[in-house]
């Protein structure tokens, strides 16, 4: 019976162990931007032009990305790829028939800062 018990805790100790160490590889952790929503709320400025200050988008202009399914179904990393690249108003998904130009027409922006304006636009997201 000693021997049992012994096993048996062993056994617990592996489990416990196992799990506090993340023991299932197919689970994967919430995501979180790497980004700074704080400095991207400045950087976002270059954006208002055609976002609005608040996300929501100006008449016949940028499109409003607090309700956008298109940029809630990007990561992070995709939705940076995209400021980066913008949209021509050749690319039959533009609907609004205006130029986004590559990175927002702020050419000095790093992929740093267009991670802080992604956490940002992230928090106006309804």
């Amino acid at each position: 019976m000693r021997k049992f018990i012994l096993v048996l805790a062993l056994a617990l100790i592996v489990v416990l162990m196992l799990t506090a160490c993340g023991g299932d590889a197919e689970e994967e952790p919430a995501a979180v931007s790497a980004g700074d929503a704080v400095v991207g709320k400045d950087l976002f400025l270059v954006c208002a032009g055609c976002h609005g200050t608040d996300g929501t988008g100006l008449p016949n202009n940028g499109k409003d990305l607090t309700t956008s399914e298109f940029i809630k179904g990007l990561t992070d990393e995709e939705f940076v790829e995209y400021i980066k690249t913008g949209r021509s108003i050749s690319d039959p998904l533009n609907t609004t028939g205006v130029d986004m130009p590559p990175k927002g027409g702020n050419p000095a922006f790093s992929d740093e800062d267009l991670l802080d304006i992604v956490a940002y636009v992230r928090t106006l997201e309804e």
